[in-house]
C-alpha cells in the first residue's frame, strides 16, 4: 500500500560530494542548490508527456545568473568539518 503525496517532502541528497536539496510535492519535482531558493523544476505532467526532457533543455539553455545550482558558500562543506575554527588556549589564572 503507498501513501497520498498531499504535502511537500524535502531530503537532501550529495552529488558529487555537493549538499543538494530535493523535494517532491503535488506539483512535481525540485532540485536546489543547499542553502539556495531557485532551481531545476520538473512538473509531474511535463514527465509522463514525454516533455520533461525538452523542458529541462530548454531551461538548462537559458542563460540565468541568478539561477545557481551550486550550494551556497555556507553549504559546501559537509557537516562535521571544522573549517574556519580556531581553538585558543585559555591560561588559568
Amino acid at each position: 500500500m503507498t501513501t497520498k503525496l498531499d504535502k511537500s517532502l524535502k531530503r537532501e541528497i550529495q552529488i558529487k560530494g555537493n549538499p543538494f536539496v530535493v523535494t517532491i510535492d503535488p506539483e512535481g519535482l525540485k532540485l536546489v542548490g543547499k542553502g539556495r531558493r531557485k532551481g531545476l523544476e520538473i512538473r509531474w505532467d511535463e514527465m509522463i508527456s514525454g516533455e520533461a526532457a525538452l523542458a529541462a533543455a530548454l531551461q538548462a539553455s537559458i542563460v540565468n545568473p541568478r539561477v545557481n545550482l551550486e550550494p551556497s558558500a555556507r553549504n559546501s562543506k559537509p557537516k562535521g568539518s571544522r573549517r574556519g575554527r580556531r581553538v585558543t588556549a585559555r591560561k588559568r589564572t
